[in-house]
């Protein structure tokens, strides 16, 4: 089981140490060692960093440091476009820094120690120390394998330094994303449609557009694809492979050499034909980190986890209109696990859940947030996931209002069990809903 779970980073492993030892084929023996060495270091200071801050930090800290890499690479995509497209632009410090033996060691050493960090997510340290010491043998006897299989690359396939940054860092997402809490693709997507509902609101709000008289009814239909989340989708889509786009048409656009000091027709052909040979091989790292961003957006999307989601439960109020939930029976409330009701009053239904976060405290919460469609949580790995947007909320922070965390309910915990006023209860989800619920086939 375990090492079905760490396919997805073998393969990315592997992948980014081939590019590396390929993009810099002067300096293997220092990409060999710098990469093993990170990866070890990764492995390591993540260990020691969970054992340290055991709660949702961990994670944030390492999803920021691989989404910080993303960032580094958009700004290296329109640099490599910019470069391609001017005329005998001389080589910048930034180039000839790329090709030093610095970078080289540098580079692959950050590349090791987050691909280290990403595993020891993945595996957990619950293992103790044997179990990461095994991960660091493997993924060193990796890199040695990774030489053998370099050496039988043909000479011709050669790695440019932007395509090297596209690979490297599309398959450290691809490793991620099989990881819920290091996930990037879906929160992606959620701050893209957050970002366009509120710009649409806003613009209308300033224009007065919903009193304008020339506003026809079939437009607000076009304007209402705004507001559903398969904008937040494609435009996460866009951002997600523009890079690796922007990097494969600069690599397109670079200018053949010039031949017109050449007298000889052959040696003129062959010379074009040879930069034209070598520019399809520059283009092998861009079309496979498309293909490895696709594999991290459909992890993303149609993640191979599975979602404690349990039906909820039908409950009702006593005489005096309070719902009274016993703390053990057939449902231990205190076992950590989320646990659904449904409570009906005056034709109406709220559906909520109680559960024990891990700070011990017990929490009763509605099963919809302010802002999504209420489609309800699952919980997994830790943490709850709005169905609507895929938001993952960690579960230390459950019961604080605010975003997409469920919104909180009032209650009173006794001896006996907890209390929940049916009324509030009702009330509060009627007024959660009303803005955030649209007529869907398939809804809740």
């Amino acid at each position: 089981m375990v090492a079905i779970k760490l396919i997805p980073h073998i393969l990315s492993w592997v992948g980014i140490v081939l590019i590396l030892l390929r993009g810099f084929p002067e300096r293997k023996r220092v990409v060999a060692v710098a990469v093993g060495a990170g990866f070890a270091l990764g492995v390591a200071g993540t260990f020691f960093l969970f054992r340290s801050f055991p709660g949702d930090f961990s994670f944030s800290l390492i999803r920021d440091v691989v989404g910080g890499s993303f960032l580094l690479l958009w700004g290296i995509a329109v640099a490599s476009i910019y470069r391609s497209t001017v005329r005998n632009f001389p080589l910048s410090w930034g180039e000839r820094f790329f090709a030093s033996i610095f970078f080289a060691g540098v580079g692959a050493f950050m590349s090791g120690m987050i691909a280290g960090a990403i595993s020891v997510c993945r595996l957990g340290t619950s293992g103790g120390m044997l179990m990461l010491l095994i991960l660091v043998l493997v993924a060193c006897v990796l890199v040695f394998e990774s030489l053998a299989i370099e050496r039988l690359l043909p000479p011709s396939f050669t790695v440019s330094n932007s395509a090297l940054m596209a690979g490297v860092v599309a398959l450290l997402l691809f490793s991620s994303s099989s990881i819920l809490r290091l996930d990037l693709f879906s929160p992606l997507s959620m701050k893209v449609m957050k970002f366009t509902h509120d710009f649409v609101h806003q613009f209308f709000e300033s224009m007065l557009i919903p009193d304008h008289l020339f506003i026809h009814i079939h437009l607000w239909r076009y304007i209402g694809l705004l507001f559903g989340k398969e904008v937040g989708f494609w435009g996460g889509l866009i951002i997600w492979f523009a890079p690796a786009i922007l990097i494969a048409l600069a690599i397109s656009f670079e200018r053949l050499p010039s031949v017109a000091h050449i007298r000889q027709g052959a040696q003129r052909r062959t010379v074009v034909a040879t930069a034209i040979r070598a520019r399809r091989f520059r283009l092998v790292v861009p079309g496979i980190t498309i293909l490895v961003l696709a594999g991290a957006g459909y992890q993303s999307r149609f993640p191979a986890v599975e979602y404690w989601d349990p039906k909820p439960i039908v409950i009702s109020a006593g005489p005096s209109g309070e719902i009274v939930i016993p703390l053990k029976g057939e449902v231990d409330l205190k076992d950590g696990k989320l646990h659904k009701y449904l409570f009906s009053q005056g034709g109406k239904e709220a559906r909520f859940f109680v559960l024990m976060t891990p700070t011990g405290q017990l929490t009763v919460d509605l099963d919809a947030c302010a802002i999504c469609k209420p489609d309800g949580y699952g919980q997994t790995e830790g943490t709850v996931l709005c169905y609507y947007c895929k938001t993952l909320i960690p579960l230390e922070t459950v019961g604080k209002p605010g975003g997409c965390n469920p919104v909180p309910i009032h209650f009173t915990e006794k001896k006996d069990g907890v209390y929940i006023d049916g009324l509030t209860l009702i009330n509060t989800w009627s007024t959660t809903v009303q803005t955030t619920a649209r007529v869907k086939e398939g809804s809740k």
